[in-house]
């Protein structure tokens, strides 16, 4: 089928590129000219593990190309996919500017019947304000269809996630679009939930809330696991085997981050205040995923003591492994907060070092992660990247002012740590 995809992000270039890679026609659109010339010169802007060799595999064989024109998109398509960013607010709520933007210029370009998906995360109802604009600036008589088509996907797993879906989710006004619907996601072989729009939509934040919800769980349990002597591995593990339950997302930590959970948690809020209804579990979520950083903090304080003038290394910038994505990242977070007390900090990430420049100043960037520890008075480990659990442990212990450890992804055994000489602090364990 000939498609459309607006904005090349995290998720609209994934989008584009497994569609294309099921063999539809795909015009991916972003009004960022240069990124529009890298993508057009073979490069990706982000890093996704497998987006590269399909975005290049694609443009090769003619399925996949970019531009900056929303007109050439509308025009050549038959279904067009809005992917553009909904950025939160101040007070929680989604700034849909971008949406509406694009919904007007796929309006002012329609000359015949388009279907129009939402493939951005937006709050409940944003498909009837989506149909309303099209309605009044088409300057044709022509009909199109809203639906509502959230993506769920894992930044560092986005490829595998789209190419192998647990479900896929279409929110519609009528029967009329779901046949084409269905035949764009026919090649995935995945169980298809169509629905009305409306309910498609509370979907995507419902799912993100209860994940949310899951990781603050379990990091509310760490804290009473460092209270008794209990290990909240081991009592993760226990209560994951549990199918009801499930093991994923109970890993404690120094929280959760990124662009998706805490946005998603403060829209689904807001959204909530703004229909009557005081959703207090999820500010509890909210409240426990500050918390959990704060008591980080302190772990380190209470250890090394006075912060001012000490050197720390930190192993992890990007919010979770598997991406350069620093946005909301809580290792960054931990950073400008270590920062604030007069800490020197040597910093390491394996792919958001570039990205991290924009957002972490005065700090010392190294390239080579064994080469983080050296003359430092403690290592983080802030983010959860495989590639840390193979660290030079002995030669970063020789290379230090003090052989502490704080693990705040519970990377290492505490028992090894020990043995090995360090003085290990994680989170939720002995």
């Amino acid at each position: 089928m000939k498609i459309t995809i607006i904005g090349t992000g995290y998720v609209g270039l994934v989008t584009g590129a497994c569609f294309a890679e099921v063999g539809h026609n795909v015009i991916c659109v972003d009004n960022d000219a240069q990124k529009v010339r890298v993508l057009q010169s073979g490069g990706i802007p982000n890093y996704e593990p497998g987006l590269e060799e399909i975005v290049q595999k694609n443009v090769d064989e003619g399925r996949l190309r970019f531009t900056e024109s929303t007109q050439d998109g509308v025009e050549n398509s038959d279904v067009i996919f809005i992917a553009v960013p909904t950025p939160p607010q101040q007070d929680g709520s989604v700034d849909l500017s971008f949406i509406e933007k694009v919904a007007r210029e796929i309006a002012t370009y329609m000359k015949s019947y388009k279907i129009v998906v939402d493939k951005s995360t937006v709050p409940v109802k944003t498909g009837e304000k989506v149909a309303e604009t099209l309605r009044r600036y088409t300057k044709t008589n022509v009909d199109c269809d809203v639906v509502s088509n959230p993506e769920f996907l894992r930044e560092g797993f986005a490829v595998e996630d789209f190419l192998r879906p647990e479900r896929i989710v279409i929110g519609v006004f009528s029967q009329r679009p779901v046949k084409a619907m269905k035949e764009i996601y026919a090649p995935f072989n995945a169980p298809i939930i169509v629905t009305d729009i409306n309910s498609a939509e509370l979907i995507k934040h419902a799912a993100n809330s209860f994940l949310a919800m899951k990781i603050s769980y379990i990091n509310a349990i760490s804290v009473i696991c460092e209270s008794t002597g209990a290990d909240v591995i081991e009592v993760a593990n226990g209560i994951g085997m549990d199918s009801r339950i499930g093991r994923r997302f109970l890993d404690a930590g120094i929280g959760f981050g990124g662009s998706c959970f805490p946005k998603d948690l403060s829209a689904f809020i807001k959204i909530s205040e703004e229909i009557g209804y005081d959703f207090r579990l999820l500010k509890e979520v909210r409240r426990i995923n500050a918390e959990q950083m704060d008591r980080f903090i302190k772990k380190i304080t209470d250890t090394i003591w006075v912060l001012k003038d000490k050197t720390i290394g930190v192993l992890g910038l990007a919010f979770k492994q598997n991406t350069d994505d620093v946005r909301m990242s809580p290792a960054i977070e931990l950073c400008k907060r270590l920062q604030k007390t007069g800490t020197k900090l040597r910093v390491h990430d394996p792919k958001a070092m570039e990205k991290a420049r924009a957002v972490l100043t005065n700090v010392t960037y190294v390239e080579d992660m064994n080469n983080v520890a050296e003359g430092c008075d403690a290592l983080v480990i802030a983010t959860e990247w495989e590639i840390f659990k193979k660290l030079d442990l002995e030669r970063a212990r020789k290379s230090m002012t003090h052989p502490i450890m704080f693990d705040g992804r519970n990377l290492f055994d505490p028992e090894e740590m020990e043995k090995l000489g360090w003085i290990y602090k994680s989170v939720g364990r002995k």
